[in-house]
This record gives C-alpha cells, structure tokens and sequence, in this order.
C-alpha cells in the first residue's frame, strides 16, 4: 500500500479533474448520436445524476479507506468533491434545460414532486461548499469551514433518497448506493467504549 501511496502523490490533482470530467462530453455526444437509447434526455439526466452520487461516495469514503486499508486519497479528495458538484449541476442543469424547460412547471415540479424537493434540497447544500472549496476560504472560514462542509453528509443521504424515491419500481441499485452512504456515515460516529461484563459494586456491610 505505500508503493501505491508513493505512485498516488507523483499524480498531479489537475489529471484527476482531467479524467473525472470526461465523461460529461462524452455522455452528451452519445445522446445527441442515439447512443443512449430511446430516451436520451431521461437517459443523460440518469448517468449526470448517477455520477455525481457515486463521487459523493467516494468523497465519504476516503477517509474510512485511509483508517482501513492506509490508502491515502486525502490530497483528491477536494477535486473528487468538486467533480461531485459539478456532475449535480448538469443533472440539475439536462432537468431544467432539456427536460422541463418551463419554469412555472419547474417550480410545481419542485413544489408538488417529493423526490424532486429532496433533490434540490441536496443540491442547494452543495452550493456553498463548493463556493468554499478553495484555500482562502479554508483560512478565513478557520474551524468554520470544518463545521461547514458537514453538509456533505446531509447532502448525501438527500441525493441517495432522491435516487430511491425516482426509481420505479424496487431496484436494488439505489438501495445499495443509500446503503452505502448510511454505512459511511456510519463510520464517523463517535464509538464508546464498552467495559464487559461491567464492574459489579461492592455491597459494603
């Protein structure tokens, strides 16, 4: 693990925002080409969604990695966490744009459609931990900025309940992606110590 930790911090962070964000032209040329089905507005909107959810678990997941395994993703994980953001916009943005169009129907959508709220409740959270992830925020921001980007867990757990409420039917894909965001979560709650069997007290006479 520390050959590959050795191999991880010769990468520069700018190949992983390279890397990461090639798949959004990609998927956006296979829905202009057909290469998405039927239904390629619905389909790009999916994979956009999918994506950004799938780096939000990964975002959580880099420090239970590093306590388990020593695998050592903590100098990524800003570009991972950005990569997120920026997946969430264009689902929100192929919704909006391509899919909806009006805006009084958008503004019903959110109003009236739970998942969708839940949706947007998730992406708003995002917003400003984004907006913050830079250095300068980090350093006026102090131990606020740590209080802050906890968001992400609430956002998490939103956008895995929006992809589960959004699928028709029960599918085992957004349950085991909810799944996998409580386990996470999970991992940072503070664990006390049990003392078994526990002390008994001394009757005193």
């Amino acid at each position: 693990m520390e050959h590959l930790n050795r191999q991880l911090r010769r990468l520069p962070v700018w190949v992983v925002y390279l890397l990461g964000a090639l798949p959004a032209p990609w998927l956006f040329y296979l829905g202009l080409t057909g290469g998405l089905g039927v239904e390629p507005i619905e389909a790009l909107e999916h994979e956009y969604g999918k994506l950004a959810l799938q780096l939000m678990i990964l975002s959580l997941a880099v420090t239970p990695l590093r306590r388990l395994t020593g695998l050592n993703l903590l100098r990524f994980r800003r570009a991972i966490g950005l990569l997120c953001f920026f997946y969430a916009a264009c689902h929100l943005l192929v919704w909006l744009v391509l899919d909806v169009q009006i805006p009084a129907q958008i503004v019903a959508d959110v109003l009236k459609r739970p998942y969708i709220t839940i949706g947007m409740l998730g992406f708003a959270l995002l917003l400003p931990l984004a907006a913050t992830s830079n250095t300068l925020s980090m350093r006026r921001l102090g131990r606020r900025w740590h209080r802050l980007h906890r968001l992400a867990y609430v956002a998490a757990v939103l956008a895995a309940l929006h992809y589960v409420m959004l699928a028709k039917g029960f599918q085992l894909e957004p349950l085991a992606y909810l799944a996998a965001v409580v386990a996470l979560l999970a991992t940072r709650l503070p664990m006390k110590r049990l003392r078994w069997p526990p002390q008994a007290r001394r009757d005193r006479a």
